[in-house]
């Protein structure tokens, strides 16, 4: 993947698949807007990665003053483009884009890790997404230390280093052991230290938990397993515990911090096929986030443990083995009465990319996931992935879904 991104990974792990399609100028059926478009309160977010320069910095290395304007000019493309809300990733892995006492400065920003940028890109980022109105997110990876194998290659002084232990390759990549309790009390008081400092609306985490299968590779946890894992009936439910754990004491520790503060969380989109476990969606993922990465997203939710999920339903109506209207319909399901928001992970930066299939090159497909998500009441926004794609839109998607639905402004739930 040539991006190190996380939608990388989750659609790489899928079959190929047929798609819908219809002709480049055709318009959605329904191109009204959105009966919630001029509503008092509705999600309308962007994701703005940080990992491997996705969306920014553009590149490390940049001058402060040079990385502070191209953060505020994807701010500002947000409010014109009518958004409410950033979801700034600010942790990519295991690093910081604050002046952490836990971790080391992001790669990211400078090119070496630990090295100070000379300005505080998170503390900018909360005080001018506020005063634009825009809602700021806090974005933060829980366990991936690095996208190479190397510890060789982290700061002398970062954790990792100090508590090889901690640490699993798998992949080609490092992360911290979920299973080990000291891991989880670790990145718990390395995340909330953002908190504390500053006055973000929300702690966002994406569908990194337990990392995605890499064929013929074993995630090496045995010995964690044999000093935690007597209770479970086996290690799969062991895992599932560990990342349970993870999202309740940091709900807690939000809570205890900084109240008023929201927690909310992006799984991959597909909990479990249907011919899995008869409550899943009728869907032929070949990845399934209560299996594969051990992350229970459904239980979340229908406990109330997050205030809001954004599932990432990255794939088109009618796609044969994921469909957006199936899954929209699913999800809705799982979240009705049950206090949890249930926004939706668009995936604007198929539209119009080499490669795609034939109905992600039609202009009007984001059009008409909004048209169709915004039947269902339990459908409260949508987040697209990504920022840098918010900018190029080199489909006019983002464009066809701001005139469609977006004429008027609308405010951020709360």
């Amino acid at each position: 993947m040539g991006r190190v991104s996380r939608r990388t990974f989750a659609m790489a792990a899928l079959s190929t698949l047929s798609a819908l399609s219809a002709p480049a100028t055709a318009r959605p059926a329904a191109a009204v807007p959105w009966c919630r478009g001029t509503a008092a309160s509705e999600m309308r977010g962007v994701w703005l990665a940080t990992v491997a320069n996705r969306d920014w910095p553009s590149r490390p290395g940049l001058t402060a003053s040079r990385q502070r304007a191209e953060l505020i000019a994807h701010l500002d493309r947000a409010v014109r483009d009518r958004l409410n809300t950033v979801v700034f990733q600010v942790r990519p892995t295991a690093d910081a884009l604050w002046p952490s006492p836990y971790e080391p400065w992001s790669q990211f920003l400078t090119g070496t890790q630990g090295k100070n940028p000379g300005w505080d890109p998170l503390g900018t980022a909360v005080k001018e997404a506020h005063a634009r109105g825009l809602q700021l997110h806090a974005w933060f990876n829980p366990y991936r230390i690095a996208t190479h194998a190397d510890p060789g290659r982290l700061v002398p002084s970062h954790p990792a280093r100090k508590h090889p232990d901690w640490v699993v390759s798998y992949g080609g990549r490092l992360y911290y052991n979920p299973g080990l309790p000291k891991v989880r009390a670790f990145v718990r008081t390395a995340m909330l230290d953002a908190v504390a400092r500053y006055p973000v609306d929300a702690v966002h985490f994406d569908d990194y938990f337990y990392p995605y299968p890499v064929p013929g590779q074993t995630f090496d946890d045995d010995d964690a397993y044999d000093a935690y894992g007597g209770d479970f009936p086996d290690r799969a439910a062991w895992r599932r515990d560990n990342i349970d754990r993870l999202v309740r004491e940091t709900a807690a520790g939000i809570k205890r911090t900084r109240p008023g503060t929201r927690f909310g969380i992006s799984p991959f989109g597909v909990w479990r096929n249907a011919s899995t476990d008869p409550r899943g969606s009728d869907t032929r993922a070949g990845v399934q986030t209560y299996d594969d990465l051990h992350a229970d997203s459904r239980t979340w939710v229908r406990e109330h443990w997050i205030d809001y999920v954004v599932p990432q339903l990255y794939w088109h109506i009618g796609d044969p083995a994921a469909d957006y209207a199936t899954l929209v319909q699913w999800w809705a399901d799982v979240a009705k009465g049950t206090g949890t928001r249930l926004y939706v992970g668009e995936a604007l930066y198929r539209a119009g990319a080499a490669g795609q299939p034939p109905a992600w090159q039609d202009p009007a497909e984001l059009s008409r996931h909004l048209t169709l998500a915004g039947r269902r009441p339990e459908v409260r926004g949508h987040v697209f992935f990504a920022a840098k794609d918010v900018a190029a839109d080199p489909a006019g998607a983002m464009a066809r879904v701001v005139a469609d639905h977006y004429r008027k402004p609308a405010t951020a739930p709360r």
